[in-house]
């Protein structure tokens, strides 16, 4: 185990090709002891990758990382040795009890036979599963599953944690218990870092990376995200015939943006004032019943649909 390293996990420069694709773009950036940052992105954006080089599993094709002061491409077992790892899948052994699925992995990560029992006590009771030790791990909920996993990862105590989707497919409110123990993990001064596709999960996080066909869009605290200008109001707008609609904003004046947020369409205008007084007779011209048109407050997903859109644009297509 290394000393205590106030600035534990750093990337500089971090491209990672497949062939001719490139996984990863120039990322670079720095993390603090004890923080948590959550990349956030949609599904193949890269997070994962970036979580895979940081953790030595991957080599970079250009660029370096270190990690708990080792560098993964020279040195990934000792970075590996410094970290706890939790994939989306839980990398649990689904056909041993909880008690042997930590016994197993408190072996792996040589968590000296004395001190053991401890640890897995702590893991047991962290996962809520006090009493259901003998218990097979696919009989658990997927609740369960994910607190035992996490469990699993920390039993050697790293000073790192990445955590790679690790809340995908589990309830919401799962989901928010497992976001305590995280909290609790860096209160005891663990870095940790979470790749995920919730967009309100960053609201969880220290600072939060903006992730988007592998490069780093913005990395920033959640509220220094929220104060991001748009560049106009933000409507919503509940409808019938969504397609209908979205294909008459792009064409409505003073429409700068369209996009579909679940069963609602977000828009971005000029003047919030302007638009609700025109809108509702226009679409209603272009065959459209609206039921709701209001002003709200931009979220964390309405600010990065904003800046992957214009860095798109900006760009051009990609090959």
């Amino acid at each position: 185990m290394t000393g205590t390293i106030e600035t534990p996990v750093v990337a500089e420069r971090l491209v990672k090709r497949f062939g001719s694709f490139t996984a990863v773009d120039d990322v670079s950036f720095r993390i603090a002891r004890g923080e948590i940052v959550g990349f956030l992105g949609p599904n193949g954006a890269g997070k994962s990758t970036i979580i895979r080089m940081l953790c030595g599993l991957l080599r970079p094709s250009e660029g370096r990382a270190r990690v708990a002061g080792f560098d993964v491409a020279r040195e990934p077992e000792r970075v590996r040795e410094n970290i706890g790892y939790m994939s989306q899948k839980f990398s649990l052994y689904t056909d041993l009890t909880v008690a042997e699925n930590l016994r197993f992995f408190g072996g792996i990560y040589r968590v000296p036979r004395a001190v053991l029992p401890e640890r897995m006590g702590f893991a047991v009771e962290m996962a809520g599963l006090r009493h259901r030790e003998n218990m097979l791990v696919s009989t658990l909920a997927g609740g369960w599953k994910q607190r035992l996993a996490l469990g699993c990862a920390i039993l050697h105590r790293p000073p790192i944690l990445f955590l790679d989707e690790p809340t995908s497919g589990v309830d919401p409110e799962s989901r928010r218990r497992f976001w305590d123990l995280i909290h609790d993990l860096s209160a005891d001064g663990v870095t940790v870092l979470v790749s995920t596709h919730y967009m309100d999960e960053a609201e969880y996080c220290n600072r939060v990376a903006l992730i988007d066909r592998g490069r780093l869009i913005e990395m920033a605290s959640p509220s220094a995200l929220k104060q991001h200008t748009l560049g106009g109001d933000l409507l919503v707008v509940e409808c019938e015939g969504m397609g209908t609609a979205m294909a008459a904003l792009h064409e409505a004046p003073g429409v700068r943006d369209v996009a579909a947020f679940g069963n609602s369409i977000h828009i971005l205008v000029e003047s919030a004032g302007a638009a609700l007084a025109a809108l509702p007779d226009y679409l209603a011209g272009c065959g459209v019943r609206v039921t709701r048109i209001e002003q709200i407050k931009p979220t964390i997903e309405d600010i990065f649909v904003q800046m992957i859109g214009a860095e798109a644009r900006a760009e051009g297509p990609r090959p």
